[in-house]
Protein backbone atom coordinates (compact mmCIF):
# COMPACT_ATOMS: atom_id res chain seq x y z
CA UNK A 1 0.00 0.00 0.00
CA UNK A 2 1.10 3.63 -0.69
CA UNK A 3 1.02 6.32 1.64
CA UNK A 4 0.00 9.97 0.85
CA UNK A 5 -1.69 13.35 2.23
CA UNK A 6 -4.15 16.07 0.70
CA UNK A 7 -3.91 19.08 1.98
CA UNK A 8 -5.61 22.58 1.83
CA UNK A 9 -5.39 25.80 2.33
CA UNK A 10 -4.74 25.34 5.88
CA UNK A 11 -1.24 23.44 5.29
CA UNK A 12 1.87 25.37 4.43
CA UNK A 13 2.84 25.59 0.49
CA UNK A 14 5.88 23.51 1.61
CA UNK A 15 4.60 20.66 3.08
CA UNK A 16 5.98 17.66 4.41
CA UNK A 17 6.48 14.88 1.10
CA UNK A 18 8.74 12.04 2.99
CA UNK A 19 7.18 9.17 2.57
CA UNK A 20 4.41 9.81 0.33
CA UNK A 21 3.21 9.12 -3.25
CA UNK A 22 1.10 11.06 -3.82
CA UNK A 23 -0.75 14.15 -2.52
CA UNK A 24 -4.27 15.76 -3.21
CA UNK A 25 -4.76 19.31 -3.51
CA UNK A 26 -7.42 21.47 -2.48
CA UNK A 27 -8.00 23.26 -5.67
CA UNK A 28 -11.44 25.33 -5.59
CA UNK A 29 -15.01 24.90 -3.57
CA UNK A 30 -18.61 25.92 -5.10
CA UNK A 31 -18.41 28.76 -7.59
CA UNK A 32 -16.21 30.89 -6.11
CA UNK A 33 -13.68 29.65 -3.56
CA UNK A 34 -9.73 28.93 -4.96
CA UNK A 35 -7.14 27.29 -2.59
CA UNK A 36 -4.97 30.67 -2.69
CA UNK A 37 -1.78 27.85 -2.42
CA UNK A 38 -2.77 26.02 -5.06
CA UNK A 39 0.09 26.70 -7.36
CA UNK A 40 2.91 26.79 -4.57
CA UNK A 41 1.21 23.13 -3.13
CA UNK A 42 1.31 21.95 -6.73
CA UNK A 43 4.77 22.45 -7.32
CA UNK A 44 5.85 21.04 -3.72
CA UNK A 45 3.76 17.84 -4.97
CA UNK A 46 5.45 17.69 -8.35
CA UNK A 47 9.26 19.19 -7.18
CA UNK A 48 9.05 15.58 -4.84
CA UNK A 49 8.14 13.49 -8.21
CA UNK A 50 4.54 12.82 -6.32
CA UNK A 51 1.44 12.16 -8.10
CA UNK A 52 -0.79 14.93 -8.18
CA UNK A 53 -4.43 15.19 -7.66
CA UNK A 54 -6.85 17.97 -7.04
CA UNK A 55 -10.08 17.87 -5.33
CA UNK A 56 -13.32 20.81 -5.87
CA UNK A 57 -15.64 20.48 -2.52
CA UNK A 58 -18.93 20.31 -3.70
CA UNK A 59 -21.89 22.60 -2.61
CA UNK A 60 -24.97 22.01 -4.28
CA UNK A 61 -26.94 23.93 -6.98
CA UNK A 62 -25.26 25.09 -10.74
CA UNK A 63 -23.62 21.31 -11.08
CA UNK A 64 -22.08 22.40 -14.19
CA UNK A 65 -21.07 26.07 -13.31
CA UNK A 66 -19.00 24.12 -10.15
CA UNK A 67 -17.51 21.75 -12.92
CA UNK A 68 -16.22 24.64 -15.38
CA UNK A 69 -15.40 26.73 -12.69
CA UNK A 70 -12.80 23.31 -11.08
CA UNK A 71 -11.36 23.03 -14.76
CA UNK A 72 -10.54 26.62 -15.08
CA UNK A 73 -8.83 26.59 -11.67
CA UNK A 74 -6.90 23.44 -12.00
CA UNK A 75 -4.11 22.72 -14.12
CA UNK A 76 -4.81 20.37 -17.45
CA UNK A 77 -2.06 17.73 -17.40
CA UNK A 78 -2.79 14.04 -18.25
CA UNK A 79 -2.30 11.63 -15.51
CA UNK A 80 -3.01 14.07 -12.96
CA UNK A 81 -5.68 12.80 -10.20
CA UNK A 82 -9.57 14.74 -9.96
CA UNK A 83 -12.13 14.06 -7.21
CA UNK A 84 -14.94 15.46 -5.92
CA UNK A 85 -15.55 15.93 -2.01
CA UNK A 86 -19.07 15.02 -1.38
CA UNK A 87 -19.86 15.93 2.53
CA UNK A 88 -22.01 18.45 4.01
CA UNK A 89 -20.99 22.14 3.72
CA UNK A 90 -20.41 24.80 5.91
CA UNK A 91 -24.26 25.91 5.90
CA UNK A 92 -25.02 22.35 6.82
CA UNK A 93 -26.13 21.34 3.73
CA UNK A 94 -25.53 18.92 0.88
CA UNK A 95 -25.06 18.49 -3.13
CA UNK A 96 -27.59 15.44 -3.71
CA UNK A 97 -26.88 12.01 -5.27
CA UNK A 98 -27.83 13.36 -8.79
CA UNK A 99 -25.45 16.41 -8.39
CA UNK A 100 -22.51 14.42 -6.97
CA UNK A 101 -23.10 12.12 -9.81
CA UNK A 102 -23.45 14.71 -12.79
CA UNK A 103 -20.65 16.69 -11.53
CA UNK A 104 -18.14 13.53 -12.01
CA UNK A 105 -19.84 12.64 -15.41
CA UNK A 106 -18.94 16.31 -16.61
CA UNK A 107 -15.65 16.49 -15.08
CA UNK A 108 -15.11 13.02 -16.91
CA UNK A 109 -16.47 14.71 -20.08
CA UNK A 110 -14.52 18.18 -19.89
CA UNK A 111 -11.53 15.92 -18.92
CA UNK A 112 -10.71 12.93 -20.37
CA UNK A 113 -7.56 12.25 -19.81
CA UNK A 114 -7.73 12.03 -16.46
CA UNK A 115 -8.92 9.67 -13.79
CA UNK A 116 -11.48 11.10 -11.26
CA UNK A 117 -12.70 10.01 -8.09
CA UNK A 118 -15.13 10.54 -5.25
CA UNK A 119 -13.94 11.57 -2.14
CA UNK A 120 -16.53 10.83 0.95
CA UNK A 121 -16.85 9.57 4.41
CA UNK A 122 -17.90 6.34 5.40
CA UNK A 123 -21.30 8.07 6.63
CA UNK A 124 -22.09 9.65 3.08
CA UNK A 125 -21.63 6.17 1.35
CA UNK A 126 -22.91 3.80 3.73
CA UNK A 127 -26.42 5.99 4.56
CA UNK A 128 -26.76 9.10 2.09
CA UNK A 129 -25.06 7.60 -1.13
CA UNK A 130 -28.24 5.77 -3.29
CA UNK A 131 -26.08 5.21 -6.11
CA UNK A 132 -22.78 3.88 -5.49
CA UNK A 133 -21.47 5.38 -8.28
CA UNK A 134 -17.70 6.50 -7.99
CA UNK A 135 -16.30 7.57 -11.12
CA UNK A 136 -12.76 5.89 -11.89
CA UNK A 137 -12.45 5.02 -8.04
CA UNK A 138 -13.73 5.89 -4.38
CA UNK A 139 -11.57 7.98 -1.62
CA UNK A 140 -12.94 6.80 1.23
CA UNK A 141 -12.66 8.79 4.83
CA UNK A 142 -13.20 6.67 7.47
CA UNK A 143 -10.11 7.11 10.47
CA UNK A 144 -9.73 3.87 11.46
CA UNK A 145 -6.21 1.21 10.20
CA UNK A 146 -4.90 1.99 7.41
CA UNK A 147 -6.07 0.42 4.03
CA UNK A 148 -8.98 -1.17 6.73
CA UNK A 149 -12.01 1.01 5.96
CA UNK A 150 -15.30 -0.06 7.25
CA UNK A 151 -17.33 -0.87 3.89
CA UNK A 152 -17.58 -3.63 1.75
CA UNK A 153 -17.39 -1.54 -1.33
CA UNK A 154 -13.76 -1.56 -3.57
CA UNK A 155 -12.01 1.61 -2.64
CA UNK A 156 -9.00 3.40 -4.30
CA UNK A 157 -7.64 5.61 -1.79
CA UNK A 158 -8.53 5.32 2.14
CA UNK A 159 -7.65 8.55 4.69
CA UNK A 160 -7.70 7.16 8.16
CA UNK A 161 -6.77 10.26 10.03
CA UNK A 162 -6.28 13.88 10.15
CA UNK A 163 -3.69 14.03 12.78
CA UNK A 164 -1.70 15.79 12.59
CA UNK A 165 -3.00 15.96 8.82
CA UNK A 166 -4.98 14.45 6.26
CA UNK A 167 -2.89 10.98 5.61
CA UNK A 168 -4.24 8.48 3.02
CA UNK A 169 -3.26 5.40 1.71
CA UNK A 170 -4.03 3.88 -2.00
CA UNK A 171 -4.56 0.58 -2.76
CA UNK A 172 -1.71 0.01 -5.60
CA UNK A 173 1.80 -2.30 -5.16
CA UNK A 174 3.98 0.64 -5.93
CA UNK A 175 4.17 4.07 -6.98
CA UNK A 176 5.22 3.18 -10.45
CA UNK A 177 1.41 1.36 -10.56
CA UNK A 178 -0.29 4.18 -9.30
CA UNK A 179 1.12 6.37 -11.90
CA UNK A 180 0.27 3.98 -14.87
CA UNK A 181 -3.08 3.87 -13.63
CA UNK A 182 -4.08 7.51 -13.26
CA UNK A 183 -2.05 7.81 -17.12
CA UNK A 184 -4.80 5.11 -18.63
CA UNK A 185 -7.86 7.29 -18.10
Amino acid sequence: MLHGIDVSAYQPTAYDTDGSSFVFIKATEGRSYVNPRLTAQTKTGRDAGLVVGFYHFLWPGDITAQVEYFVSETPEKAGDLLAVDWETTGDGTRATNAEKDGFIRKLKALRPDNRVVLYTNRDFWLNIDTTSYAGDGLWIADYTTAGKPRIKADWTFHQYTSEPHDKNVADFPSKAALRTWAESA
